[in-house]
Parts: C-alpha cells; sequence; structure tokens
C-alpha cells in the first residue's frame, strides 16, 4: 500500500471493503426492515466461530473511497448498517457524514473493542471476550447482543448487562452451529430473567444474505 493511500485510509477517507449489498436485517431490534449493508474489512477480535473470517484480513479487500461506497447505497432502503469485520478500526466520520447528506440512517454493528467514531442513529454493541469494549462505548449502546456459544457465556451475558446504559435492549443470541443446544438453555434463562430477549439470526433460515 503507498503512503498516499495509507494517509487517506487513517483519515476514513478510504475504507477497505469487503462487499456491500442490499437485504433483510436478520438480527436484533431492526430485524425485518430492508437495510443497505455495509461490511469492512479489518478485525483482530478472533472469534474462533466467527461467519466471516474472510473479513479479518484488511490487506486482502479492495480500498475504496468514501464517495464511491455511499453512491453504490443510494437508491436503496433509507437504513445502512456498517458492520464487520470491525468498522471501528477504522475512523467512521467521513462515512457517516456522507451518509447524512443522503437523509441515510447510520447502524453500526461493532464490538466495541475500538473508540466510537461516526455518528450512527443505532449502535448495536456485540462484545466478545478476546477483545472486550473500552469502557466508554457501553454509553453509547443501543441494544447489547451476546453470542450464546456455550454455558459461560450466559455468565459473561451478565457480565455485559452491568456495564451498559440502562436504556440499551438485551439480546441473547444463538451461535449458529450451537443453535439447537443453546435455545432450550436460553428460552429457559429468558424466562429467569426476563430483561433479556432472544435474537435469532432470521436472515439464515430465510436463505438470504
Amino acid at each position: 500500500m503507498d503512503k498516499k493511500t495509507m494517509l487517506l485510509l487513517e483519515k476514513g477517507e478510504v475504507l477497505p471493503i469487503m462487499e456491500a449489498f442490499y437485504t433483510i436485517q436478520g438480527e436484533g431490534f431492526h430485524k425485518g426492515s430492508a437495510s443497505y449493508f455495509i461490511r469492512t474489512g479489518g478485525c483482530d477480535v478472533g472469534c474462533h466461530w466467527c461467519d466471516v473470517k474472510e473479513s479479518w484480513d484488511e490487506n486482502s479487500h479492495t480500498i475504496i473511497s468514501v464517495e464511491e461506497i455511499v453512491k453504490k447505497s443510494a437508491g436503496f432502503s433509507d437504513c445502512v448498517v456498517v458492520t464487520g469485520g470491525e468498522p471501528l478500526m477504522w475512523d467512521m466520520n467521513p462515512l457517516t457524514k456522507a451518509l447524512k447528506k443522503l437523509g441515510k440512517k447510520t447502524h453500526i454493528e461493532t464490538s466495541g473493542a475500538y473508540p466510537i467514531t461516526g455518528v450512527w442513529d443505532w449502535v448495536c454493541l456485540s462484545p466478545k471476550k478476546a477483545k472486550l469494549p473500552i469502557k466508554d462505548i457501553y454509553d453509547y449502546a443501543c441494544e447489547l447482543k451476546i453470542i450464546i456459544y456455550n454455558n459461560h457465556d450466559f455468565i459473561f451475558a451478565e457480565e455485559q448487562a452491568e456495564k451498559v446504559n440502562k436504556n440499551a435492549i438485551l439480546y441473547l443470541q444463538p451461535e449458529w452451529s450451537k443453535r439447537e443446544k443453546m435455545i432450550p438453555l436460553m428460552v429457559d434463562f429468558v424466562k429467569k430473567n426476563p430483561k433479556w430477549k432472544i435474537s435469532l439470526q432470521t436472515h439464515k433460515y430465510l436463505d438470504i444474505p
């Protein structure tokens, strides 16, 4: 990567993009809503069960200008979801500023491991044990989504719920490969702890991106 591109990347004026696509949001509070997804490349959180490991290496993805990224989102739903990878590895201010000029609603899905940048209408915080969220990001969370892979994740969920702001909606979501085992446990847990809700990856049941 040349120095000019590196400088633009540091400023958030260009971003490594794995893919962008128009689909239905399958998870969390906005499930069922038409949404345009922008998936950035680069992630160092390293979840062993991650279903988009191909996003991890930022060097394997095309560097695209914010202008082009935003231009491609025009004509679709007014909801744009920025996900990854870990999007907060990059400065999101130029992207969200440009999206806002188009009248878009900006949503982000993040592990919270990096400081928040950008202007967001909705922040889905999905903490990971391998690299915990920084302290300040808990205040921004509109929803807290904990992936349930094993029994200890219920303990982790309660620990994270104590840190998040009082207005955040609390979700438990089964890791896809463990869903048959974990969903009955999640149902029992939520019945005993009704502050939590269950989120399912409905896009996978619908067989859409």
